[in-house]
């Protein structure tokens, strides 16, 4: 959990100068504080700002050949390092992801109740599956809603079930699910 100033997280941390540019150019102090913490995240496992490499697509890379994924939502943030691919998210439960929802739901309808009280809380949920999917396999072109789906489920589940059909091919990954009061966050190691 975030609970540091921008000021804060700033004070003695070294920078590239390219994230330093990019650092300059936020004015959303939620967005500053998240890019600020990951920064943080990285000290822990040893890494510094320069071991982290964006490619062409914006996907981050580590500098010894580890795979890492980042995820920042308001008052969380969050890495995953390991020597497989990775994708996290987290995300704040808002009424505002029902406005998207055709976007990347599927063939999710077939089981969603939009009367439910809990709806909103499902589509985040789902949005964090299929947003950790998309970050692990990166696949230009990929789709939320035409080829990343996500099978029932219950809030309550601990892991989840994501599959990706694209180029005729069928993948199943099993995804880890955690609920945090009034955030979601869904991982996978591959």
């Amino acid at each position: 959990m975030i609970t540091e100033a921008a000021d804060e997280l700033q004070a003695n941390l070294v920078l590239t100068p390219k994230s330093g540019i990019r650092l300059a150019g936020m004015r959303n102090l939620i967005h500053r504080c998240g890019f600020l913490s990951v920064r943080h995240l990285l000290a822990i496992e040893n890494y510094f700002d320069a071991d982290l490499i964006y490619d062409d697509s914006g996907k981050p890379h580590l500098s010894d050949g580890r795979y890492i994924s980042i995820t920042h939502s308001f008052d969380y943030a969050a890495i995953i390092v390991s020597d497989k691919p990775v994708g996290i998210d987290i995300e704040r439960v808002r009424s505002k992801i029902v406005k998207i929802a055709t976007k990347f739901i599927g063939s999710e309808w077939d089981y969603l109740d939009q009367e439910s009280d809990q709806f909103v809380r499902q589509l985040t949920a789902i949005w964090c599956a299929k947003e950790s999917l998309y970050k692990l396999l990166a696949i230009p072109g990929l789709s939320f809603k035409n080829h990343l789906q996500i099978p029932p489920f219950l809030l309550t589940d601990h892991s989840l079930m994501g599959e990706c059909h694209y180029d005729a091919v069928l993948q199943q990954y099993q995804l880890a699910h955690l609920s945090l009061g009034d955030y979601h966050c869904a991982f996978i190691i591959s």
